[in-house]
């Protein structure tokens, strides 16, 4: 697990550090403090050289643009708003470090200078000396060229990727979507899992279903549902071909489950059941996929009522100890911390295994509850957020 994260650079943190985390961290903080974003810089460095989550993560909050090209239009990432200020220049970086099992690792982006020589290949603009003094090169800006480097360091192996990016400044996506961990970095990869505020979408959720149907883990599932409703009983996935076209069409679409309940015969689709259902089952479908690995969640309250916080936070944290998943939440909500305070004072929590992690931008770190602080905080009234 994650003991400690340090963040340079990274979107709006000129420099951020999280400490003393444990197997489940809840983060707290004001609107626009910047908790999304330390969960996206946490999973691009235990993504390692799994870049989807990066395609995703631009995708979502509209960080590309569409490129007009004679054979197609493209869509490139508009890398710039990954870095601080929103501005990108050669030498630019951002990076993400931490030490997880007394290993240290980290994640670097970087913009290096590429100069075209003659022969049309390009050189780091640090030999660019050398080429001046053997080549007759004008040294126009036309011709230069922007690249994107990123740098994967895990004890001391390491991995470099780098795609030259466009005139416009942007990243083809598919240059990641082709590219293929090798060697340290593919035998380290780890399993995430990333919720956002609006869920999973119901394609990823009949995936993750499938993988846990008539294991001994699809119980979480029916346990993780009667939180909300009691009545349920049974979950099934629907594949048919018209659920996975409406899925596609729609995408924001609850179809590709029903449910059976107590003392009815014929079975519900779940999008009929309220926000409740689909957020546990989302919860409870990513933590299982998480196994191993990392779950993120942002905002992790959203759709569920205040009586059944406690019984999610119990589920939680028994499946990520069952699991071994280390789980980072977001949350604005009283009773979503509160509710956690209750479990650390009623589980037998081992040592730094529970902690709130509040953020505020214009501090260097976090400040840090740990169980007991937690729960000396809501019985007296303390606001941590």
């Amino acid at each position: 697990m994650l003991r400690t994260v340090k963040i340079d650079k990274f979107r709006g943190f000129p420099s951020f550090e999280l400490q003393n985390l444990g197997r489940l961290n809840l983060l707290v903080g004001t609107n626009n403090s910047g908790k999304t974003s330390i969960l996206e810089a946490i999973q691009l460095l235990c993504s390692r050289s799994n870049l989807e989550p990066l395609i995703e993560t631009m995708r979502k909050r509209g960080e590309y643009f569409v490129a007009e090209d004679i054979r197609r239009p493209r869509r490139e990432l508009d890398i710039r708003h990954l870095f601080y200020n929103h501005e990108i220049e050669p030498g630019s970086q951002f990076s993400v470090s931490g030490v997880n099992a007394n290993i240290s690792e980290s994640f670097t982006a970087s913009i290096k200078l590429q100069i075209p020589r003659r022969d049309g290949l390009h050189t780091d603009a640090a030999d660019q000396l050398t080429i001046f003094e053997n080549e007759d090169f004008d040294g126009r800006l036309d011709d230069r060229v922007l690249e994107f480097t990123i740098k994967w360091m895990y004890g001391e192996n390491e991995e470099i990727w780098d795609r030259p990016l466009s005139i416009n400044g942007g990243l083809d996506d598919e240059y990641i979507r082709r590219f293929r961990a090798i060697g340290i970095a593919k035998k380290n990869q780890i399993k995430t899992q990333f919720i956002n505020s609006s869920a999973l979408t119901a394609q990823k959720m009949i995936e993750l279903f499938e993988e846990i149907v008539l294991t001994p883990e699809e119980n979480l599932l029916q346990e993780a549902l009667q939180i909300v409703d009691p009545n349920i009983e049974r979950i099934a996935s629907v594949s048919s071909k018209n659920m996975r076209l409406e899925s596609r069409l729609r995408l924001e679409s609850r179809d590709g489950f029903v449910v059976r309940l107590r003392g009815q015969e014929q079975r519900v689709p779940i999008g009929s059941m309220g926000d409740g259902i689909w957020r546990m089952l989302g919860l409870a479908l990513a933590t299982v996929g998480a196994a191993d690995g990392v779950l993120f969640v942002d905002e992790i309250d959203t759709g569920l009522h205040f009586s059944t916080m406690s019984d999610m936070w119990r589920l939680i944290w028994g499946a990520a100890k069952r699991l071994n998943v280390q789980v980072f939440a977001t949350t604005h909500s009283s009773d979503c911390w509160t509710s956690l305070a209750s479990l650390a004072s009623q589980e037998d929590t081992e040592e730094n295994g529970i902690t709130i992690q509040r953020i505020e931008r214009d501090k260097s770190a976090s400040i840090v509850f740990n169980e007991r602080e937690i729960v000396i905080a809501a019985n007296r009234g303390i606001e941590v957020r």
